[in-house]
């Protein structure tokens, strides 16, 4: 084994501290949210949870998952991030695989047509006139369509394909492969890192979104769960008086609804699918990253 000098030594422990540091100072507000959440709601209302859970209950959760229309809002939000993300990988995946076929017409123009659309947009009001001509306020459709082709998954996965051997793709078609074949069939498959990491960037845009709801959006069946946690959070005060109203009696302060509380649960509960999700792709995201942004 290489022998190593104390220099290196303390570069590495030097290394390590501050990347565990860093990773404490990342995870601390999730794990600070998630005990004020589990913690008494006099204890955290009054600022004494800090560091551990106190006088521990799971009563918030079951209080705000009975809040009306917080369901639904959860099923609109997992549908568009679930529907969203599929179709923008496709969409995005499909238009980068045509964007190096030197054969595919007007390439060089397309490609830098799309580009430009990264640095320049028209803004909010064209964006809402011209989804209301075409009918999609109160659609859920609105939610779909517009994010299915994005310039900067289309410049990731290009990219990545151009990495690719051109070998897996010419005698593919010299056995006959068409165009769909060759990108069902010989490059996604290949691509599943880029994919991935597309995937994780499409889904947390899908799933965090809550403008396009403001805007364009009246229905209430059609509130994401996102936007519901906006209402929430500016209506805590009152929501807490009508949860504690709700059968207030013997209920010690441990239990009690407060505005914190109300607060904190709804957060959480908006974090956690997101969270438990990332784990699964992390290993695509890195190598995604990596292969997708350099050539070669």
């Amino acid at each position: 084994m290489e022998k190593r000098s104390n220099g290196d030594r303390v570069f590495t422990v030097i290394n390590y501290t501050f990347f565990a540091i860093f990773t404490l100072l990342c995870v601390f507000p999730f794990y600070y949210l998630f005990i004020q959440t589990i913690s008494s709601n006099d204890l955290s209302a009054r600022g004494l949870v800090t560091w551990y859970p106190k006088d521990i209950h799971i009563t918030n959760y079951t209080k705000v998952l009975e809040i009306k229309g917080l369901g639904h809002a959860a099923l609109v939000s997992i549908g568009r991030t679930a529907i969203g993300t599929v179709l923008t990988v496709l969409g995005s995946a499909f238009l980068g695989f045509l964007f190096t076929k030197r054969k595919m017409w007007g390439r060089r123009f397309w490609y830098r047509f799309v580009v430009i659309t990264l640095y320049f947009n028209a803004g909010i009001i064209p964006w809402y006139i011209i989804m209301m001509n075409l009918q999609m306020t109160n659609n859920y459709l609105a939610y779909i369509l517009p994010s299915i082709i994005s310039p900067f998954y289309v410049i990731l996965i290009k990219t990545f394909i151009e990495s690719l051997p051109e070998a897996l793709q010419e005698s593919a078609e010299l056995d006959g492969a068409g165009i769909m074949t060759l990108f069902t069939r010989i490059v996604f498959p290949l691509i599943t890192p880029i994919a991935a990491t597309t995937a994780i960037f499409s889904a947390v845009a899908q799933w965090n979104s809550f403008i396009d709801t403001v805007f364009l959006m009246t229905d209430t069946k059609f509130h994401t769960l996102q936007y519901v946690l906006l209402k929430y959070l500016n209506e805590s005060n009152s929501l807490a008086a009508i949860i504690r109203s709700q059968g207030t009696a013997n209920v010690d302060l441990t239990n009690l609804q407060t505005p914190n509380s109300i607060r904190t649960t709804v957060s959480m509960i908006v974090v956690i699918p997101i969270l438990l999700v990332y784990p699964f792709f992390q290993r695509y995201f890195v190598k995604g990253i990596l292969i997708g942004s350099v050539k070669g």
